[in-house]
């Protein structure tokens, strides 16, 4: 009765969401009363001292998992912010010299899905979506260019055994190999891509505006030294993000805070040049205030949610039931990838990982077998779904706030389902399964 109620909660807290405009409230504010209401209600609920203890350990793995991408999300943002307010971003934007709509679009979309192979979608979106707001000015054509970074930031990470949590997973587990994912998901992500790209293509049309800078106080405007320092260093340094990850074996969360403890560094140094000034581009404290916490808080709000229905069984319940009730394997990997718009991929992928054990006899589940390259597909790309489906989609909602659940679902959803089913086919056709 009690997990009914608070699978019930879980999706009138989503619906909330979904209306945030009509309803004029915050969606972090919405989140974060979700997350904490579930929790809240288990622990109510807990009739023994072994129940509190139980629910307390999940609590605590859950806000485990919460910090590492809290702390990633803040650390990447204000690398960003760094990067922006020293106009360090004028360094691509000025090469950029297209205004044709079409062409921007195959720009943009193509560098972010070369990039999240090799940073992570979340990092991918923080940086797009800022290059995005400088290089469209008009409000409705930005959130177009913005739901086309989120798809290609999420399929770009479904091919890479670094580019996503779910593949790392797998990765790691050894149910894939490096390679074994590049040959079995480029394909089918680069065709989940290019299905939105080329639809709008012949949607967005004519001539792109840029953004107007605003003018900068001559006192106050970085030398040549300083924005090309702060924006390769920066650069650079969320692309070491993966290398120092897999050479220290420690989580992304580290070397992302290792990388912002170079920048933060180089700042200090830089502002050492300005002795008798202040120069508020060089004070973190300052640029700190630039981090949309609100976003953070909301992307709490939704982790907390979802570790809540996941440590209660409700997630893994719903995995077994598929199994039960599909007895085609690869209709089970598509409705989990459907499902992964919904709730998270990690807690999903996690089950099916146990659910189906590697088997070096078997010529779908062994290592690199037909399912686990499916797998990591479609968990990779149904993200794309909803824009709070994945950690790109909530972080390009921080960025541009005119982004919302409601005109993603309208414009963007038909385009990322018609790529997904795209991918998918792809997928099966290339490896004969049908």
């Amino acid at each position: 009765m009690i997990l009914s109620a608070m699978a019930i909660i879980f999706i009138l807290g989503y619906v909330v969401i979904a209306l945030e405009h009509p309803l004029k409230i915050n969606k972090s504010a919405t989140a974060l009363l979700l997350g904490t209401t579930l929790w809240l209600i288990w622990f109510k609920y807990q009739a023994s001292p072994a129940g509190e203890a139980l629910a307390t350990h999940h609590l605590f793995e859950t806000f485990g998992d919460l910090a590492q991408i809290v702390f990633f999300l803040m650390a990447a943002m204000t690398i960003v912010a760094i990067i922006e307010t020293n106009d360090g971003f004028s360094i691509i934007t000025s090469r950029i010299k297209t205004t044709d709509a079409r062409s921007l679009m195959w720009i943009i979309s193509s560098i972010s899905f070369c990039l999240s192979a090799v940073l992570d979608n979340l990092t991918t979106a923080i940086v797009m979506m800022t290059l995005c707001r400088k290089l469209v000015s008009n409000t409705k054509e930005r959130l177009f260019f913005a739901g086309l970074i989120i798809i290609a930031a999420n399929v770009g990470g479904a091919w890479s055994p670094i580019g996503d949590v779910t593949t790392t997973m797998l990765w790691m587990g050894g149910q894939i190999s490096a390679l074994g994912i590049i040959k079995a998901a480029f394909l089918p992500s680069l065709a989940c891509n290019l299905v939105p790209l080329i639809i709008l293509s012949f949607v967005i049309k004519g001539k792109i505006k840029p953004e107007i800078e605003p003018e900068i106080v001559e006192a106050n405007k970085p030398t040549n030294f300083e924005k090309n320092l702060l924006f390769f260093a920066g650069i650079c340094g969320f692309l070491m993000v993966p290398v120092v990850k897999t050479f220290f074996h420690v989580p992304p969360y580290l070397a992302v805070l290792f990388v912002l403890g170079i920048l933060w560094f180089l700042v200090e140094f830089l502002r050492r040049r300005h002795p008798h000034q202040n120069v508020p581009r060089l004070n973190l404290y300052h640029i700190l205030k630039k981090v949309d916490l609100a976003s953070i808080l909301f992307f709490a709000g939704i982790l907390l949610a979802v570790g809540c229905l996941s440590a209660t069984g409700q997630l893994g319940a719903m995995a077994t039931f598929l199994s039960d009730h599909i007895s085609d394997t690869y209709l089970i990997t598509i409705a989990i990838g459907i499902f992964s718009a919904i709730v998270d991929n990690v807690p999903l992928v996690g089950a099916i990982m146990k659910m189906y054990p590697i088997e070096a006899t078997s010529e779908i589940f062994r290592q690199d077998g037909l399912f686990w390259g499916f797998a990591s597909y479609c968990a990779g790309t149904g993200g794309n779904l909803l824009v709070i489906g994945s950690a790109a989609g909530i972080a390009a909602m921080g960025i541009d706030k005119n982004l919302t659940f409601g005109w993603y679902f309208k414009r963007i959803t038909p385009l990322a389902f018609f790529g997904y089913v795209s991918g998918a086919i792809v997928f099966l056709l290339i490896n004969g399964t049908f």
